[in-house]
């Protein structure tokens, strides 16, 4: 969607300096909207006893980012080991961190397991058994199947990679019993940029009914449910926002109905990544080609390096021509990058006032899921990352990607196998 009126009106000014100061690319996030968002998420939960946001760092995977996420009071839900390294330099220990992996190794486990440990959340009943050590805590990843629907980012349940089956829940929690486990939570993740909040309604439901029906059948009480992440966001100016006032009040709602029915009540956690950091981040890119022929393109010295989205899903992502205001006349144009791939857009059959060589574009809502899912191929590098402090000041939060970084894997000691 358009910016919001305060990220505007703080970072549009700047901005022609900051192009001649650090050079373009960049993508900028600023700090006073992704607190702002944190403190309206932490408001629309007050009323939930032992709410916590876990963020998820692959989101936005940045120790600048990740600090704020800590002074905000939350966690960090990670899903590699170089997440939970990040999670840890950032100050998370313990059960501040939740690890939710998928077709998990053993060194991924033992990494889970050191340095004070996290919260470990299973993917797949048949990791159990891999799990080195079992730890006191242990959350399962649901899946419901076609019992829920999904959508075309993560899947529908039923043909989705993630998760333990409904018939398989009661064996899975039975088994980490029987190998040390004493607290237990479970999780859940069905859908990816949901702005329906009586869908999260539901997975609140599905999962509250879940663990009473689990609980009496194993003698186990659960400590919290975590219904995942999945907010969405309105990356299209049509687009309606998530209302997550009504996601927080219906929670505690139905909080109070379970206690009143069982005398207890599980905390509950999140894990939202685009919700909190995506719509407060800009990749700033200058127009440095035209091109004319069946149809007409702004080519920009960013490409699909930067923000693999649009290629990949399809996704559109607001562009505003700085100083240039939409008209009823402006030209429908693709705007492309260099990649040697024609899905390398950032948008397809846009209108768009009309542009110089030179002109600074503003592609908006990449402040997840933008420079994380970054590539390399064609040896294309990766962009710098600015951060715009509360005070005004902007600050280089990770440099752009070198050729010598790029080439860093092609030194190394010779090593040969031969057969004997």
């Amino acid at each position: 969607m358009p910016m919001s009126s305060g990220f505007r009106q703080r970072l549009e000014p700047l901005l022609p300096a900051l192009a001649q100061h650090f050079g373009t690319p960049f993508h900028i996030y600023d700090e006073v909207g992704i607190r702002e968002t944190g403190a309206l998420l932490k408001q629309a939960f007050a009323g939930v006893p032992g709410f916590r946001e876990y963020y998820a760092v692959k989101a936005l995977p940045n120790p600048a980012i990740l600090r704020i996420m800590q002074e905000l009071g939350f966690g960090y839900d990670c899903s590699s080991v170089a997440e939970l390294q990040l999670s840890r330099q950032a100050g998370g220990r313990g059960e501040d961190i939740m690890f939710t992996s998928n077709n998990t190794t053993p060194d991924e486990f033992e990494a889970a397991l050191a340095d004070g440990g996290c919260i470990l959340n299973l993917d797949d009943i048949s990791l159990i058994d891999k799990v080195p050590r079992m730890p006191e805590l242990v959350c399962f990843r649901y899946n419901p199947g076609p019992a829920r629907s999904g959508n075309v980012i993560i899947g529908t349940p039923e043909e989705a990679k993630y998760g333990v089956a409904h018939e398989q829940l009661a064996s899975a929690f039975r088994k980490a019993k029987q190998r040390g486990a004493r607290r237990f939570g479970l999780h859940t993740m069905l859908a990816s940029n949901e702005r329906n909040a009586d869908y999260m309604v539901q997975t609140v439901q599905m999962l509250l009914d879940l663990i009473a029906q689990l609980g009496q059948q194993l003698s186990i009480r659960f400590e919290f449910i975590n219904i995942g992440g999945g907010l969405g966001i309105p990356y299209r100016p049509e687009d309606g926002a998530f209302d997550v006032m009504k996601l927080g009040q219906a929670t505690a709602t139905l909080l109070g109905e379970f206690k009143q029915r069982h005398g207890w009540q599980p905390k509950v956690y999140m894990e939202s990544g685009r919700y909190v950091t995506g719509p407060h981040g800009v990749l700033v890119t200058q127009v440095i080609n035209h091109k004319a022929i069946y149809r007409n393109y702004v080519g920009v010295d960013a490409c699909m390096s930067a923000l693999m989205r649009p290629g990949m899903y399809g996704a559109y992502h607001h562009i505003d021509v700085l100083g240039k205001t939409p008209g009823a006349s402006d030209p429908v144009v693709d705007v492309v990058g260099s990649l040697c791939e024609n899905n390398d857009k950032f948008a397809v059959q846009r209108a768009l006032p009309a542009t110089q060589d030179g002109d600074l574009l503003l592609i908006q809502d990449t402040g997840a899921h933008g420079h994380a899912m970054g590539f390399n191929y064609n040896g294309r590098l990766r962009p710098q990352e600015l951060l715009l402090r509360e005070g005004g000041q902007v600050e280089l939060i990770r440099r752009a990607e070198t050729l010598q970084d790029h080439f860093a894997t092609l030194a190394f000691q010779p090593d040969v196998y031969r057969p004997a």
